[in-house]
């Protein structure tokens, strides 16, 4: 997909989008065109039984709040919601070996990479391989707050079987509480959290802790990241093999901005969007949404498998 601009505030009525124009960023680069068919196929193939389970958004409003999920092998998960806290259980996930996957699709970067392609390069800061991404490193003292979110991925090679990417590095960033990027916001630019590098262990998993983003105006709650071949490709951003985004639940999101105030803008943003209208969801998000785990309150976690 073709690269467009997300755009960012410091306020608690943050306006950022990635796909319209505001003061800090400037005009749509680019636009979406032309992947619809692939992308609903990818969608379907990814739904023929993949060990790690992908759960289904329930639905493509930002105000569903409860229903049913759908995990990666077509069956239901029940979902609850309370104001304070969501719990989405997924069907008869197991720990076989995958065998069935199919390749997670492209997306833009967002004009916020911080990958040196677009500005400030956090790739090439002393620490940026790190798990637990929710402080800024360097000369930089910032801590990101908010609804603790832990991200794991599976990394699996599409051409080889389902075959885990050990060594694989996977490059993750994403907005915080307030819908600010970390290196370009006003109110953050000074900092570097909430991005981070982890390598694939033997079996293709890698684990991130950070925090619930934000919902900011016109984008769907979404965290970036890139596949690299290995660590030492990642932090010189050389050998990109993938970039994309994961669509986080309505249900999850709801319930995050719900009950906690930090969130608070994060609520009316959601209420005017929908999947459906998002400039990099529309066209299907079956292989780039996570089956949740936990609630509002103590976090949830995130679990995606990510074909290359």
């Amino acid at each position: 997909m073709s690269d467009f601009t997300d755009s960012t505030t410091d306020s608690t009525t943050d306006s950022t989008t990635d796909s319209t124009t505001d003061s800090t960023t400037g005009p749509i680069v680019g636009a979406i065109a032309g992947l619809r068919s692939r992308r609903e196929l990818l969608a379907l193939l990814g739904g023929l039984g993949a060990t790690v389970v992908i759960a289904g958004c329930g639905g493509g409003s930002g105000s569903s709040a409860s229903g049913t999920t759908t995990t990666s092998n077509g069956t239901k998960a029940a979902t609850s919601t309370t104001a304070a806290a969501t719990t989405t259980t997924p069907a008869a996930a197991t720990t076989a070996t995958i065998t069935s996957c199919a390749p997670i699709p492209e997306e833009t970067g967002g004009p916020y990479p911080g990958d040196g392609s677009n500005g400030p390069n956090a790739l090439a800061l002393a620490g940026i391989v790190r798990s637990d991404i929710r402080q800024s490193i360097g000369n930089a003292s910032g801590t990101a707050t908010g609804v603790p979110l832990t991200v794991k991925l599976t990394v699996v090679d599409t051409t080889k079987g389902c075959a885990p990417m050990s060594g694989a590095a996977v490059y993750l960033w994403h907005c915080d509480a307030e819908g600010r990027y970390s290196m370009y916001s006003q109110g953050a630019a000074d900092e570097n959290y909430l991005r981070g590098v982890q390598p694939a262990a033997s079996d293709g998993t890698l684990t991130f802790t950070t925090i619930f983003p934000a919902a900011y105006s016109g984008r769907w709650p979404h965290l970036h990241f890139q596949i690299y071949p290995s660590v030492a490709a990642a932090t010189s951003a050389t050998g990109k093999l993938r970039t994309t985004q994961l669509a986080l639940p309505a249900d999850a999101d709801n319930a995050v901005y719900g009950a906690n105030s930090e969130y608070r803008a994060s609520i009316a943003n959601m209420a005017r969007t929908s999947l459906s209208s998002d400039m990099v969801f529309s066209d299907g998000v079956g292989l780039q949404t996570p089956t949740m785990s936990g609630n509002a309150t103590s976090g949830y976690t995130a679990t995606l498998l990510v074909g290359i």
